[in-house]
């Protein structure tokens, strides 16, 4: 900023990660950042994607990582590539958190978790200046004034700009509940769960004999799409990280039709034709579910679904071609809180380029509460870090052009 010039004012409203990058840019660039946080604490989230491993992002080439934002791809692909997988990746460093690639591309700090990082990130906010209001719920505007209920009552707030980072609508219990999409309701889609669980058309107590189990390696098809991993059975259905990863074009023809019909392949690594043979090698007089157990090693509820799915007199042919392409209909989605991200949030034709709304000049928009969404994989959090930076940049550009049209 103008060394001449008071330093502006910044309120970040919303204290994930996208809030706190944004804050630390801001305030590395001599501005006076706030930040407001209607929870006791900041980052809980970002904690809790820290018991699995903390998956920062992804080190897949660049070209193939902005194609995982689907239809959001060419609106947030400027800001991926302003600071991309390698840029955050060296932020992290930069903290004293090591960081490792996986055998699947997905890259995480070598502690394994988010604690460590977000205490030096902490630690770097303080010696910047950074201010941090725990406990302040934003419920709107009053003229140009933020206001906030806190637990001594509503206080008002002024700044020079102002960022919301506010999150998405799941997981409400660590902060991220929706309820501000009530303030910008002419500006914001409708939040619809991603990454989500789905409710399968399956034989009634399915759930109840199979719950806990896992369909391991298996591979899954819809459309065009493809994806292999673990399947578990849950109490509300089915879920993992292979399903979530088709859960946009799932989600949105179950809306449509009531059901999409996904295709599973419970024995991705052998052809037809060799299931096939290894059924033939077994002996006729074993029942239809030794010969799937001891051929192929299909657990219990693989060979349910295989049952339901053919003729009860069904040849090994006719077992070979289902193994390889077993339809299993969808029929609904788990409840939008339990969805580990959401769909829907602040527009596209809402914001400009800097990502600032156009009907409140001055106030910016980053992470969740856009409406992009991503698979897991490092994915979700890339995006809001990137959009982070470039929405703290378009507030630093903005402040810049409205002091130059001033003076």
């Amino acid at each position: 900023m103008n060394a001449a010039s008071p330093s502006p004012s910044i309120a970040i409203i919303g204290a994930g990660p996208a809030g706190l990058f944004a804050a630390e840019i801001l305030s590395a660039r001599g501005c006076r950042v706030q930040v407001f946080e209607q929870m006791p604490s900041v980052g809980r989230k970002l904690l809790m994607a820290g018991r699995s491993g903390l998956n920062l992002t992804h080190s897949e080439p660049l070209d193939r990582f902005v194609t995982r934002y689907g239809t959001a791809r060419h609106w947030l692909e400027p800001a991926l590539r302003a600071f991309p997988p390698s840029a955050l990746t060296e932020w992290a460093e930069g903290l004293g958190q090591a960081c490792f690639s996986g055998s699947s591309g997905r890259v995480f700090p070598t502690a394994m978790k988010a604690s460590p990082l977000l205490r030096a990130w902490l630690q770097r906010l303080a010696g910047q200046g950074v201010e941090i209001h725990t406990r302040h719920n934003f419920v709107g505007w009053n003229d140009e004034s933020l206001l906030f209920e806190t637990v001594e009552g509503q206080k008002s707030f002024q700044a020079d700009a102002t960022l919301l980072t506010l999150g998405g609508a799941s997981w409400s219990r660590l902060g991220s509940d929706g309820q501000w999409a009530q303030l910008l309701t002419s500006e914001t889609a409708p939040f619809a769960p991603s990454n989500c669980g789905f409710l399968p058309d399956w034989p009634a107590g399915f759930t109840q004999r199979h719950e806990g189990s896992v369909l391991h390696s298996v591979g899954l098809s819809f459309g065009t799409r493809q994806a292999r991993g673990d399947l578990t059975v849950t109490a509300r259905g089915l879920e993992g990280s292979a399903l979530y990863a088709l859960s946009a074009d799932l989600r949105e023809t179950i809306r449509r039709d009531g059901r999409a019909v996904l295709m599973l392949d419970l024995r991705p690594t052998l052809s037809a034709d060799d299931i096939l043979k290894r059924l033939l090698a077994q002996r006729e007089r074993e029942s239809q579910s030794n010969r799937l157990r001891k051929a192929l090693a299909l657990d219990a509820a693989s060979r349910e679904l295989l049952r339901f799915a053919t003729p009860k007199d069904a040849s090994p042919l006719q077992l070979a071609q289902s193994i390889k392409a077993l339809p299993l209909p969808l029929i609904g989605m788990d409840a939008l809180d339990r969805a580990i991200s959401t769909a829907g949030g602040v527009r596209q034709d809402a914001v400009d380029g800097r990502f600032m709304l156009k009907s409140r000049p001055g106030v910016f928009v980053a992470g969740e509460m856009l409406d992009w969404e991503a698979p897991t994989g490092g994915y979700l959090l890339q995006g809001c870090f990137s959009t982070a930076h470039a929405a703290a940049n378009g507030v630093l550009g903005w402040l810049e052009s409205s002091n130059s049209a001033i003076a």
